[in-house]
């Protein structure tokens, strides 16, 4: 089993290693970018959707990266106009050195679905630097037997600039003996030499002093100078010689401190004091090079660690000086040989922590691994664990995607730990592993349910502003935020019902306030419809309704309808004396705006003037007589009812009910004397007198009768006596006025009623009856006492 998984394992990192070389080869062509160093930042370099062919909403909706394999930003991409830009100034000298050209390599990563460009900014240099000389002084001693054309190395000077920015040429200040001559070197680097144009005369002039200046090939031209002192010697003819011109050395870069590194060896065919060779590191920055020369054996030794993936060789010049002032020079080139001593390096670019699940072949991240070593060193090979639904995808030279296999199912695994395995291909072989954990997220498939799918809330009217009626519920089998459900009011469907005015929800857990009091003589029952969202994408969600009934409260007292007791005149019923016990005076009336047991109405008397006397039915409100009428009753009487509805507490009303006693409706009525008399319309006033007219003809009719004969005789002054009356307005009820014929009356009459056009009170003139075969008016004394007469009325 484990040789299969083996075997698996190396079939797969093959596969891998083909996949990596061929994208290598499909994504080599990269576009590349050329701008000068030190330029400030915010620079625009260029815009890559547009070089790449991509659109501006593309970069933001894949999350397009910029990625430096130093893992440095340098450039800085706006997705929003796909401009890519500096990020701060770049240092060529800083970032490559002497390496020219100077490229920096990025890539440009796109998502969904992953995509990696390739591309390079070359940075060309600017003259930002001026030759320097490692000492202000250097010292030449000549001998005086040096002769013409004689060839003195000089140190040169040092300038980070490199091509024409770097020093191109080296000149001496005016003088008859030297001039100086400009080589190069296999590096393109120029360094002096001091050539003798004339003999020295050691007695004539024993030292020198000039002025070496270098020149870099920069516009405008920077320069740097150093002075030369040269001291003339006794005579020395010749110079030390190097064995080889050229030592070619290799040392491992995990060589211990102090291990030999070459030996160099120089011969002077002198002999004595000038025969003796110092050997010397004849290189401008030796004091920063890994290395120490013996000055007597020439031995190269190491005195600083190497490393190959900083410094991959070294050039040094040794140069070999006789007791004379002779020199010979040679060249050492040592290459650093690289060993495994760097483990990969993985770096995450684009990571996801949470896939949702159903989703196939979604990207959890984007890597990519280095490896600083070279060769098989840094050849790698990327696995994961076999057991997992995940697989590793390359894509562009060294970056991988990691993608799901296949739906994921949360309900049978919500989290997974990966595994990311690198390793090289060295000896010995190193490892990096990077565990990423991955969680499945719920996807919003479950519709909020409420526990009911209608509600019915109860709520007494007059409650107080926001009370709490009730609270609805729902839950939802998802999670996180699948499952948190919000509530609210749906909008209804009825033009009349405001009912953002009546109810409020709380969002958060259903709960359902009454935001005014609620009336329930104004609005018994109302339903509405409430719904539950969750805050899935796309949100679910679902409804159920809402009937809020209305109880009633007894809020309302009794109204009396009958007898008004806001009228200007009191209300008065008329009772004959000879009405029988049980006799229906009146019927009182009354309404109750509550329903139910609060507008169950009962009648009560509560005072009477002549207590006994009257009655009232408590269901019904029937004003009865309890015995019969006596001579000594007082003929007016006043009556307290109570009206009280069956509500908790219970409310009334009271009504008042003013009774005349008469005997009999031929009796005029003559109102109290304490009711004033207001101003109506003719028409009213006449309606009014007719009705008391009636009465009053009823009560004089009998009188009449008896006094026939006597009312012949004094008619004139007895009709303007008792004929004319004025009567004060007021509300007559004429439901107590029996006109059918079956009443108090017992025969029909006809009366003749006439208005005075000149009355101001508007008084009736009646007169005689008009009696069946019996003509009792006198038409002369009509014309004469009533010229207005206009109506003649008959009451039956």
């Amino acid at each position: 089993m484990e040789a299969a998984l083996a075997k698996t394992t190396e079939k797969r990192q093959v596969v891998f290693i083909v996949m990596l070389l061929l994208l290598w080869e499909a994504g080599s062509e990269a576009i590349r970018y050329s701008m000068p160093e030190e330029t400030k930042s915010g620079y625009l370099l260029a815009n890559l959707a547009k070089d790449l062919g991509l659109t501006v909403g593309e970069l933001t909706t894949r999350w397009a990266k910029i990625h430096h394999r130093g893992n440095k930003e340098l450039l800085q991409l706006d997705a929003e106009t796909g401009n890519l830009l500096l990020k701060e100034k770049l240092d060529r000298e800083e970032l490559c050195g002497a390496t020219e050209p100077c490229v920096l390599h990025f890539q440009l990563i796109l998502e969904n679905p992953v995509q990696f460009f390739h591309t390079d900014l070359q940075l060309t240099d600017i003259n930002d630097h001026s030759p320097e000389f490692p000492h202000r002084e250097m010292l030449l001693k000549i001998p005086e037997s040096a002769q013409s054309g004689t060839v003195f190395p000089l140190k040169a000077a040092q300038d980070p600039d490199i091509g024409s920015n770097a020093v191109q040429n080296y000149t001496v200040s005016a003088n008859l003996q030297f001039h100086v001559v400009t080589h190069s070197r296999a590096d393109g680097r120029k360094y002096p030499e001091l050539v003798l144009d004339r003999a020295l005369d050691r007695e004539e002039q024993p030292e020198l002093t000039l002025t070496l200046t270098a020149v870099d090939g920069g516009s405008p031209p920077r320069s740097g100078t150093t002075t030369v002192r040269i001291e003339v010697v006794d005579i020395n003819d010749n110079a030390p010689q190097f064995v080889q011109s050229l030592y070619e050395v290799q040392i491992p870069e995990n060589s211990p401190l102090g291990a030999l590194v070459v030996a160099v060896s120089a011969r002077d065919l002198d002999v004595g004091p000038y025969g003796s060779v110092v050997y010397s590191l004849f290189q401008d920055d030796g004091a920063s090079l890994p290395f120490v020369i013996d000055d007597v054996t020439g031995e190269i030794r190491l005195k600083g660690e190497l490393d190959f993936e900083a410094t991959p060789y070294y050039n040094m010049e040794i140069v070999a000086t006789d007791s004379g002032g002779f020199s010979g020079k040679c060249s050492v080139t040592i290459q650093v040989v690289d060993v495994n001593d760097n483990a990969p390096k993985l770096t995450i670019s684009s990571l996801t922590s949470s896939i949702p699940e159903n989703v196939p072949d979604a990207v959890v991240a984007v890597f990519s691994v280095s490896d600083t070593d070279s060769g098989d060193n840094g050849r790698m090979v990327c696995s994961i664990q076999n057991d997992l639904p995940f697989l590793l995808k390359p894509t562009f030279k060294n970056y991988y995607t990691l993608v799901t296999e296949g739906p994921l199912d949360r309900e049978s695994r919500a989290e997974y730990n990966i595994t990311i395995t690198v390793s090289d291909m060295g000896t010995p072989r190193l490892t990096t592993q990077h565990t990423i954990t991955v969680e499945v997220s719920d996807v919003n498939d479950n519709a909020p349910a409420f526990t009911q799918n209608s509600y019915t809330l109860f709520v007494e009217e007059n409650n107080s502003p926001a009370l709490h009626i009730g609270t609805i519920s729902a839950t939802d089998s998802d999670s996180g935020s699948n499952a948190h459900i919000t509530y609210s009011l749906l909008p209804t469907h009825d033009p009349q019902l405001d009912l953002s005015s009546l109810i409020s929800i709380n969002a958060d857990n259903g709960q359902l306030f009454a935001l005014r009091a609620l009336d329930y003589e104004t609005l018994q029952t109302f339903e509405f419809l409430v719904g539950a969202t969750d805050q899935g994408s796309p949100a679910l969600s679902s409804q159920a309704l809402v009937r809020v009934l209305v109880l009633d409260a007894n809020d309302n007292a009794p109204f009396v309808l009958y007898p008004l007791q806001n009228a200007s005149a009191p209300y008065t019923e008329l009772l004959p004396r000879a009405a029988e016990p049980g006799y229906l005076v009146t019927k009182v009336v009354a309404v109750d705006r509550d329903s139910g047991q609060n507008a169950w109405l009962s009648f009560q008397l509560l005072k009477a003037t002549e207590p006994g006397l009257f009655s009232v039915w408590a269901h019904n409100g029937e004003v009865r007589t309890s015995r019969l009428l006596s001579e000594r009753d007082v003929p007016k009487h006043m009556l307290l009812l109570l009206v009280k509805d069956n509500g908790d507490p219970p409310r009334s009303a009271s009504v008042t009910l003013r009774v005349l006693l008469v005997d009999g409706f031929s009796q005029p009525y003559l109102p109290l004397p304490e009711v004033a008399r207001d101003p109506v319309d003719d028409n009213d006033v006449l309606t009014l007198y007719l009705v008391i007219a009636l009465a009053s003809v009823s009560s004089l009719f009998l009188l009449f009768m008896l006094l026939f004969v006597g009312v012949r005789l004094c008619r004139r002054a007895r009709a303007a006596s008792l004929g004319t009356c004025s009567v004060p307005e007021g509300h007559f009820p004429g439901h107590l006025v029996d006109v059918s014929g079956t009443g108090t009356l017992s025969q029909s009459y006809q009366y003749e009623v006439c208005l005075t056009g000149d009355s101001g009170t508007g008084e009736f003139n009646f007169f005689k009856p008009m009696i069946p075969q019996l003509l009792l008016r006198d038409p002369g004394r009509e014309s004469k006492e009533s010229p207005h007469c206009r109506e003649s009325f008959v009451f039956s």
